[in-house]
């Protein structure tokens, strides 16, 4: 004998989907998608480079020879990326140590929107550059959280002198370079969402 087609295991799918679904018409899960999630990107309508304001580039002159090409990357990648030489101020320090002290002196004016870390730290014979890496990287982030400015990380941590070399202009690219990049899109990235908050408001 067959079983009879009561109960709700005996729905036929379109009516079980509705009744899981509140009673609504399955059309709604055949119409396309009206709302898309909002994007906010460095190419946003708005994300333009903040007027009048300067970027800092801290150099180590440790390891000059490889710091100093980094620092020409950076200032040739501002300036072809809208910033003008005389809104670029750079600042020489002894070592990548050194680099969160200045770095912090001229993120607290109000005038820098942001700022560039170069350095070049080479491994030695003992663990020395371990704690320098460290300990740099964290204080500049950190600094770039309570100034809520972006700060580019430029310190090359490198296990040879060949690796630094490869790293500032050489067959891996220019890490000065790859920082004004990243520190113009963040610069253009919080306009759009200074943007966004003031409509907000």
């Amino acid at each position: 004998m067959l079983p009879d087609n009561k109960g709700p295991c005996r729905e036929k799918p379109a009516a079980l989907i509705r009744n899981l679904c509140g009673g609504r018409s399955l059309s709604f899960l055949l119409l396309p998608r009206l709302f898309m999630p909002l994007e906010i990107s460095a190419s946003s309508k708005h994300a333009e480079l903040p007027p009048n304001q300067s970027i800092g580039i801290i150099v180590s002159t440790y390891n000059s020879h490889i710091t100093e090409k980094l620092c020409e990357g950076a200032i040739a990648t501002l300036t072809a990326g809208g910033i003008s030489e005389d809104r670029i101020v750079v600042v020489r320090v002894p070592g990548a140590w050194e680099l969160p002290f200045a770095v912090q002196r001229l993120i607290a004016v109000r005038s820098f929107a942001g700022a560039i870390a170069l350095g070049a730290v080479i491994k030695g014979e003992t663990s020395h550059d371990q704690h320098i890496n460290r300990a740099v990287s964290n204080t500049l982030m950190q600094l770039s959280m309570d100034h809520n400015k972006p700060i580019a990380f430029g310190l090359l941590t490198v296990n040879s002198l060949e690796q630094a070399i490869q790293r500032s202009g050489g067959n891996k690219g220019n890490k000065g370079e790859e920082c004004a990049t990243a520190l113009l899109e963040c610069l253009r990235l919080g306009t759009a969402l200074d943007r966004m908050d003031s409509l907000d408001t």
